[in-house]
Formats: structure tokens, C-alpha cells, sequence
């Protein structure tokens, strides 16, 4: 018996390592080793080779905390997060509480505003770019416009007011919105419906009062995970940023998010990977630190009492 039971582990065991082997084999290859080498390559003078010999310390981290366009990359980032979080949050949270009330058709809407998610972020930015905000008279925005007799405004051109934030948020809204409402709906069906029964029978009235005092507090763990995922996707901006922004002439003094500043930094006219996989670390840090703070001033994987 124990002679079977020890080759029935190893079966199981060459057969966990079957299923997983490739994707562990995947993530070591695409992740870790090439985190593991920009550490390195942080640590040495690297331009235009991914194999330096000149080692420099820590002079790449002081170049690039000291680069005044390193700092606006993540004050870019800062008001980013402060548009895309709340309103992201704030309109998946009402999608989820609409598509949950119906009756009829909710697959129907559950698919119908999930389905931006499958979009490439590349494909819609230049949908916006060229269909939606236009800069020209022919734009859907700029055509609303003229209808109330409004000029063209040349959305992603305009610093003053700085109408390339409407769509920058926009577009990352109309891709992000579905996906969290789906977990706002699973966060939903998991309240008992015993508490709105009770809260009913105690006097409680439906809207308001009941989401101000039921649905809101049991939705606290889906809450933190979206805000958290919000965070953490909004520190790794690039496409629609890149993909609106920059034209025939470069991209613009403005609005770089950090990952725009190190694919200049890193592959472009001076190609100093040396530079640019400091400010990756420093940036993968300040992820870091964020989550973890965010994490413990959440109470996130906390036991409710």
C-alpha cells in the first residue's frame, strides 16, 4: 500500500509539473529574468548595449531622481491616478447596481459593457484620436459642438485649458469601466439577500438609505481590490498616452506619464539603458510602496471582525 500511495504522488506530481511547467517556465523567462536584469543593468553605464562592463554605483539612480522631466513623469502620474481612480470607480460601481437591478436582458448589458475590455488600447486611442476629439471641424466632439455653435478646439494641441486630460480619462474610462463592474457584480451577489429583507422590515428605505448602509460597507473587500488594481494600472499608462499624444514630431513636452519618460529615456536618441532601468526600478518601488501602504491602510486580506 505504501509503495502505491508513493507512485500515485509522483503521478500527481509529474502531472501538477506538466500543467504548470510551461507557465512557470513563461514567467521566469519574461518576467523575472528580465526584472533581474534591469536591476543589473542599473548599476552600470549602458548605452546602446544590454551587456555594459563600466560599473557606476548608484550614479543612475542620482541622474534619474535628479531629472526634473523624471519628477513631472510622476507628478503626470499623481493627476492621472487623482482623474481615472474615482471616476472609474464611480461609474463601475453604477454600472454594476443598474445591469444587477434588471430583470430581463442582463447578460445581454454585462456583455454590451464588458466587451471594451477586449479592445486594444492602441486601437481605441487612435479611434479617439482621429474619430471622437479630433482637432478638426469634422470630429464627433467638435461636430456636438458646432450644433450649440461652439468653435472647434483642438483637444490634444490645447495646454490652456489642458483639454487633452478629457481625452486621456476618457478613453481609459470607456476601456476599464466594464471590467471592474464585473467585479462590482460579483461583489453584489454575494450579499445575502436576508440583509435587505431585514433592513425592510426594520423600516429601511430602498435606494439611498439601503445602499448607504448595506451595500456599501458589504462591498468594502471588492472596493479595496479596485482601487488597488486602479492604482497599480494608472502607474503603468503608456499606449494611450503615447498613441494620442505624439505625432509626426516626437511626443510633447507635457503630460509624460513615467513609462513614456523611460521608453525615451531607454530607447530612444541617446539609448542610455543604464538610465532607464533605474528610473524602471525606482518606478516598480514607488508601485511597490504604494500597494503596501494602500494594503494595510485598507486592512486588505484583514479578517472582518
Amino acid at each position: 500500500m505504501a509503495a502505491r500511495g508513493a507512485v500515485r504522488r509522483r503521478r500527481q506530481a509529474l502531472w501538477f509539473w506538466v500543467f504548470t511547467g510551461p507557465f512557470v517556465l513563461g514567467l521566469v523567462l519574461f518576467t523575472y529574468v528580465p526584472l533581474g536584469w534591469s536591476v543589473w543593468l542599473s548599476f552600470f553605464d549602458a548605452h546602446n548595449t544590454v551587456s555594459p562592463t563600466d560599473f557606476t554605483g548608484l550614479d543612475n539612480y542620482r541622474q534619474v531622481l535628479g531629472d526634473p522631466a523624471f519628477r513631472s513623469a510622476l507628478g503626470t502620474f499623481a493627476l492621472f491616478t487623482a482623474f481615472i481612480v474615482p471616476a472609474t470607480y464611480a461609474l463601475s460601481l453604477g454600472l454594476a447596481l443598474a445591469v444587477g437591478r434588471l430583470r430581463r436582458a442582463q447578460a445581454f448589458f454585462r456583455s454590451v459593457f464588458f466587451l471594451p475590455t477586449a479592445c486594444s488600447y492602441v486601437v481605441a486611442a487612435l479611434v479617439w484620436k482621429l474619430s471622437v476629439f479630433n482637432g478638426v471641424r469634422f470630429g464627433l466632439a467638435n461636430t456636438v459642438l458646432g450644433w450649440f455653435g461652439a468653435e472647434p478646439v483642438a483637444w490634444l494641441s490645447t495646454t490652456d485649458p489642458p483639454w487633452y486630460w478629457l481625452v486621456v480619462v476618457t478613453v481609459r474610462l470607456w476601456l476599464q469601466a466594464g471590467f471592474y463592474m464585473v467585479l462590482f457584480l460579483a461583489g453584489l451577489q454575494r450579499i445575502p439577500p436576508l440583509l435587505y429583507e431585514a433592513a425592510a422590515v426594520d423600516g429601511a428605505r430602498p435606494g439611498w438609505q439601503t445602499f448607504r448602509h448595506i451595500t456599501f460597507p458589504a462591498l468594502r473587500a471588492t472596493s479595496v481590490a479596485v482601487v488597488l488594481l486602479l492604482v497599480i494600472n494608472a502607474f503603468q499608462a503608456f499606449d494611450e498616452f503615447y498613441n494620442l499624444l505624439s505625432d509626426a514630431r516626437g511626443y510633447p513636452p507635457y503630460a509624460r506619464p513615467p513609462l513614456v519618460y523611460l521608453y525615451y529615456t531607454a530607447l530612444g536618441q541617446g539609448q542610455n539603458l543604464g538610465v532607464g532601468s533605474a528610473g524602471a526600478v525606482v518606478l516598480a518601488l514607488v508601485i511597490a510602496v504604494v500597494t503596501v501602504v494602500q494594503a494595510r491602510w485598507t486592512g486588505l486580506g484583514r479578517r472582518e471582525a
